[in-house]
């Protein structure tokens, strides 16, 4: 049974969480999985990346911060999962040989008005390295059960709006290859492709980073408020970047065979507005874009562009199950 329920998350506490070392061998095996960027993959490449070395996928870091809640707190808390991420901000890069730790701080909190059974608990993360830089932080809210009561069965009662309040006009174009920041079009959409969460990989993933027992358990997971087996939302997100990648692999190197140049992508500063919308169960199957929402010439960096992007998953059903605005460094056209 769970010790820790909605009531005991105290609005303005602050509580250490967690530690662990980043491996150099499960960093890689997670970046040619689902990040396969060079700066993540290839040391000698990395050198000659926008990184300058070898580090961790952003959703690697996001992955092990969940790793280190499950193991010091979540797994004892009557936690129902999480509608999504506020903001997240990559600050500094992770390589093999950190070591992680983070404070946890209780935002706020608020009972569900529909559901007498649970509330919501506005927590933000900050992640540290060992000479207790700021590597990584995270603003999301996480629903919990709440004590003394029995819970009614129901994933619903998500506080969040399926989608951001204004997006423009979008439009499906192919990409052969990929194109300087300056041709670049406010509502482009590329369209990703599928990927099918088997029962296997959803809880391989989760056995990983993310050991709640409806993402690992499915016989416990029936009796969960989502009915059966769900792929954690770490998951969801890392299967968008691993078809992100694959699609902009395949456009470079069409590219590179007609003796042409594509523009080269940065790392992340981090994302906004990611939504859980709707649970992944296994056996479903998602397809994933992305669209270019906004753009502009960086301060710090006037040879980059930074792109922000609007990014979705929608399952076999045709229903919106994942939604976030993203952002990367994008090469200018060289003068």
């Amino acid at each position: 049974m769970p010790s820790l329920h909605f009531e005991d998350f105290i609005p303005g506490s602050a509580t250490p969480y967690g530690s662990l070392t980043v491996e150099r061998e499960p960093m890689l095996a997670f970046a040619r999985e689902f990040d396969a960027q060079p700066m993540h993959i290839d040391e000698k490449a990395a050198k000659a990346s926008m990184a300058g070395e070898l580090i961790a996928s952003g959703w690697y870091t996001a992955a092990l911060n969940m790793r280190m809640m499950a193991d010091s707190f979540i797994m004892e808390t009557a936690s129902m999962g999480s509608p999504g991420v506020s903001e997240l901000k990559w600050l500094k890069p992770v390589r093999a040989g950190d070591t992680l730790s983070g404070i946890r701080h209780v935002v706020d909190r608020r009972p569900s008005l529909t559901k007498p059974d649970r509330g919501f608990v506005n927590f933000r993360f900050e992640v540290f390295n060992q000479r207790n830089e700021a590597v990584f932080e995270q603003t999301n809210l996480i629903m919990i059960g709440r004590r003394g009561t029995q819970a009614l069965g129901d994933s619903a009662a998500q506080p969040f709006a399926a989608t951001p309040p204004v997006l423009p006009e979008f439009r499906d174009r192919d990409f052969d290859t990929i194109p300087f920041f300056e041709d670049l079009e406010i509502g482009d959409r590329l369209d990703l492709g599928s990927i099918s969460f088997t029962e296997a990989d959803i809880i391989r993933f989760a056995l990983d980073f993310d050991p709640q027992s409806f993402h690992v358990d499915p016989v416990a997971a029936k009796d969960s408020i989502f009915g059966g087996l769900i792929a954690s939302g770490w998951h969801t997100g890392a299967n968008w970047m691993g078809q992100m990648v694959r699609n902009r692999t395949a456009a470079a190197m069409s590219a590179v065979l007609r003796g042409e140049r594509p523009a080269r992508l940065g790392p992340s500063p981090g994302f906004q507005h990611l939504r859980w919308i709707k649970p992944v169960y296994a056996g479903g199957t998602i397809r994933y874009s992305s669209a270019i929402f906004e753009k502009r010439i960086s301060s710090s960096r006037p040879e980059w562009g930074i792109v922000r992007h609007y990014n979705t998953g929608i399952n076999q059903k045709d229903e919106l199950v994942f939604s976030f605005i993203g952002s990367v460094f994008w090469e200018r056209r060289p003068a």
